[in-house]
Formats: C-alpha cells, sequence, structure tokens
C-alpha cells in the first residue's frame, strides 16, 4: 500500500530546496529588498545644526542635587527647513530590522507550502491517488499554525511595551471578540451557514462508537460544551492577536490613498483590496448570497442562478483572488508605512517649540525598524486566509470545479498471503503475529480517521475563514474612526 508516494519525495526535495536555496535566494527577501521600497534616512547631527544656524553649540548643563553634572540633549526648532533624503532598501539594510529573521523564514514556508499543495491537487488530477494522503494538506495545517505564531509573537511585542496602551487595547478587544464569538456559535445555519452543529454531531456520533468498541463511557453533551468553549476561547485568541494586524492596515490604507491621489485605477485597486474581509464575510451569510443565486426572484417566479456546489466552488475561487489581490498591493501599503518618517517631519514643522536631535533620529529610525513587523501584519492575515481556505477545499471535499474530486482515504490491509515460498511453522507464528498486529493498527487508525468527517472539516474551516474576516473588519474600521477623526498619526 502506497502511504505517500511522490508525495513524500517532492516534500523531501522540496524541504531541502528551501533549507539550501533560501540563504541565497529568498522571496522574502526580495519583496523588501528589491530596490521598489525606499527608506527615508535620519539627519545626522551637522546637518540639524546647519539647519539651525548653528556651527558648534554647546550644550546646556544642569546640575542635580547630588551634586553631578548632566548634559541636557542639543535641541533645534521645530520649525527648520528640513528635507529627508531617500535610499533604496537593501539586503544590509534589512538584516537590522527587528524579526526581520522570523519574517524571511515565514514567508518562504508559507510560498513552499502553497507549491507544494499546488503540486498535490495537480497530481490528484492527473493520477487516481485513492490510497495517498494528501501531504499538502499537512503544510497548509503547518502554515496556518505558523502564521497564528507570528500573530502571537507580534501581539506579545506589544504587550512588553513600557506605556501598556497596547496591552490594554488588545485584552478589551480579545473580550470583545470573546462576547461575539458566543453570540455567533448560538447563530442557526438557516443564517450563517458554518455547519458547526451537523459537523459537530457526526463527529461526536462516531466517538460514540469508537469509545463503546474500546469499552469506554463518555458524555456526549459534555464533549458538544468543551469543543464550543474551546472555539469561542480560540475566536478570542484570534481576535487579540488581529487586532493591531487591522489598526495598521487601516492606517496604511489612508497613507496609500493619500499617496495615489494622482492615480485613480490605484486607488480602486487600493479600495478593492481593503473590501475583501466584508465580502468573505457576506459570502456565508445565507439569506444574502446562497438563497439568493439558488433562488433568485425574477417577477412572480425564481431561478436557479447556480447549484449548491457551484456555489461553493464559486465561494472558494473568490476568496483565492482576493487574497492575491491583496498580496500584489503589498508594497504599496508599506512604502506608505514608511513615508511615515516624512508625515511626521512635516507635522513637526507646522508646531512650535524646539525639539531635541536626538528624538527626531530615533523617531525617524523607529519607522523604519518596524518594517518587518508592519510587514508581518500586514501578510500573516492573507497567510492565514489562504490557507485556511486551502485546507475548506481538500478536508471538506469542495471542488476547484477543474476535476472530480478523488474519494476519501480509506486504508486496506491485504491479507492475501505470501507466494515467495514455504515458511517454517515459527516463521507461520511470527507472520502471523506481525499481521495481526498491523491489522489491529490500521484499523485504529481506520477509526481514528473516521471520526472527523468532512462535514466538521467544512464547518471548523468555515468558520475560522469567517471569523478571521469578521476581526479584520472591526480591527480596520475602528482604525479608519481613529486616524480620521480622532487625529492619530
Amino acid at each position: 500500500m502506497a502511504v505517500m508516494g511522490i508525495q513524500m519525495v517532492v516534500t523531501l526535495l522540496v524541504a531541502s530546496l528551501m533549507q539550501r536555496v533560501s540563504p541565497h535566494y529568498s522571496f522574502g527577501r526580495w519583496l523588501l529588498c528589491n530596490g521598489s521600497l525606499f527608506r527615508y534616512k535620519h539627519p545626522t547631527e551637522e546637518e540639524l545644526r546647519t539647519l539651525a544656524g548653528k556651527q558648534k553649540p554647546k550644550a546646556k548643563k544642569e546640575r542635580r542635587t547630588n551634586g553631578v553634572a548632566e548634559e541636557k540633549p542639543l535641541t533645534v526648532p521645530k520649525d527648520i527647513d528640513l528635507r529627508l533624503d531617500t535610499q533604496p532598501i537593501n539586503t544590509m539594510d534589512a538584516l537590522v530590522l527587528r524579526y526581520f529573521l522570523e519574517y524571511q523564514w515565514f514567508i518562504d514556508f508559507a510560498l513552499y507550502s502553497t507549491i507544494i499543495y499546488l503540486f498535490t491537487e495537480a497530481y490528484y488530477c492527473v493520477v487516481d491517488a485513492q490510497n495517498e494522503i494528501n501531504i499538502g494538506v499537512l503544510w497548509c495545517l503547518m502554515s496556518i499554525i505558523f502564521s497564528i505564531k507570528v500573530l502571537f509573537t507580534v501581539m506579545k511585542h506589544y504587550f512588553r511595551s513600557e506605556e501598556g496602551g497596547e496591552r490594554s487595547v488588545c485584552m478589551t478587544f480579545a473580550f470583545f471578540f470573546l462576547l461575539i464569538a458566543m453570540i455567533v456559535t448560538i447563530v442557526r445555519d438557516e443564517y450563517l451557514e458554518f455547519g458547526l452543529e451537523p459537523g459537530l454531531a457526526s463527529v461526536c456520533h462516531n466517538l460514540e462508537n469508537f469509545l463503546a468498541q474500546q469499552g469506554w463511557q463518555w458524555s456526549m453533551p459534555f464533549v458538544k460544551l468543551a469543543f464550543k468553549i474551546a472555539l469561542v476561547a480560540l475566536c478570542a485568541f484570534l481576535g487579540g492577536c488581529l487586532t493591531f494586524p487591522g489598526l495598521r492596515l487601516a492606517q496604511t490604507h489612508l497613507d496609500a490613498l493619500k499617496m495615489a491621489a494622482d492615480r485613480p485605477m490605484l486607488q480602486l485597486l487600493l479600495h478593492m483590496s481593503f473590501l475583501p474581509p466584508v465580502i468573505v464575510v457576506v459570502l456565508w451569510i445565507r439569506p444574502i448570497t446562497r438563497d439568493f443565486l439558488l433562488n433568485a426572484p425574477m417577477g412572480k417566479e425564481s431561478v436557479e442562478l447556480m447549484s449548491n456546489s457551484a456555489y461553493n466552488t464559486f465561494r472558494l475561487w473568490i476568496i483565492v483572488l482576493l487574497c492575491l489581490l491583496r498580496f500584489c498591493l503589498t508594497r504599496f501599503h508599506l512604502q506608505a508605512y514608511l513615508c511615515l518618517a516624512d508625515r511626521w517631519v512635516e507635522q513637526m514643522k507646522r508646531e512650535a517649540g524646539r525639539i531635541s536631535m536626538l528624538e527626531i533620529q530615533r523617531k525617524i529610525s523607529r519607522i523604519f525598524c518596524y518594517l518587518t513587523v508592519v510587514a508581518l501584519q500586514y501578510l500573516a492575515p492573507v497567510i492565514l486566509t489562504f490557507h485556511c481556505v486551502f485546507m475548506l477545499k481538500s478536508l471538506g471535499d469542495y471542488s476547484w470545479g477543474l476535476y472530480p474530486e478523488p474519494p476519501g482515504f480509506s486504508p486496506v490491509v491485504d491479507s492475501s498471503p505470501v507466494q515467495s515460498h514455504s515458511p517454517t511453522s515459527e516463521e507461520e507464528e511470527d507472520t502471523e503475529d506481525v499481521q495481526a498486529a498491523v491489522e489491529q493498527i490500521m484499523g485504529v487508525l481506520t477509526s481514528l480517521r473516521g471520526l472527523f468527517t468532512p462535514l466538521f472539516f467544512r464547518g471548523i474551516f468555515s468558520f475560522l475563514t469567517w471569523w478571521v474576516s469578521v476581526c479584520q473588519i472591526i480591527t480596520s474600521l475602528f482604525g479608519l474612526y481613529f486616524h480620521q477623526y480622532l487625529g492619530a498619526s
């Protein structure tokens, strides 16, 4: 029996390629360092002194109570005519960025996992691989786990902030999303068509039969309650992790629109890239989408525009295309973030008073140092949604509409006798023992795999895809209101 076959060979080849090629040719590094992004360089002290009309100013001193003299930092007027120089970002510049290595590895891994998944889909299209495990699903699952881990790492960075305001924002949104998740889980499938209840019922039924075969007794209502509690806790955790990515997306979206003020087509694409979460949320609201398309009112009659299977395929393709659109506009959003340095300088010029040279240099340098953090906040939700859709398609037995789906994996144990030679009595006993052990192991594996049906996977990954979009909508809309009406920069 083929367990993985050619898929395992391709997986090992890609893993070796990723290990050896990534240090030299990295897609994540190319995304930042191909010369299309430019950063603003902070001015030197000599440049600031010249602009302030000072050649060699002396630092003022103050005397502390303990008698130790301390020099005050050199200051310049805020309204100086400061113009920042620009420089394309290269690899040497990127090496000093915070979380750059984590960013590079994560983007490269997501790319390779997507390549393996596309290969497995093409493989199933050509070969009738009924008894092979879809190893592309395992790579997509790891991409989902790493996406959540990256978002959690960035959130921990905000929790370590000295001010503590970011920590309060994350916790507030997490509790808010907890309440929303509790409400969503009790909405009936007639309105939100995740299929969580039928999927959970099928798992509980299979689990009850499996435990009965093993001689165990378990309360199925307790299993359902524990599953829903765990799902709500996961939703609150994801909501907290996606808080600042949503707020950052709103800020970069507004800044990118200002950069593209004289390019109406680019502005249209930017607006379209901001709408995918809204479209994804609407796609699972049954009265608005599925019921309307399956029974579209045409006068006194209703016309079926597409079938159920066609709508499922249409929904998968729409989400994939929207994720690709947002990914294609990554550089515009990152450049909009880098332009915050120039915007801050222009805002500083309109203020009165003096400011230290060190603060000017630190503010401009800090914007560039957090570039990879912003890139992770922008790309991690896209990658998370992208691979959730892949898992939904493969484990939920959906179709891309290009070829019929293969039947599920069902391991079969071949118990036919070996026709090689006449075994001795000891060999017969050993063979029977091994064969019995193999049959028992495969029977247990088959039973365990039978617990989680495609109906369950459809419910859980539909809900996760939908929930990530809900978190992005709420946080990004709050970010738009905050940056536009509360005057935050």
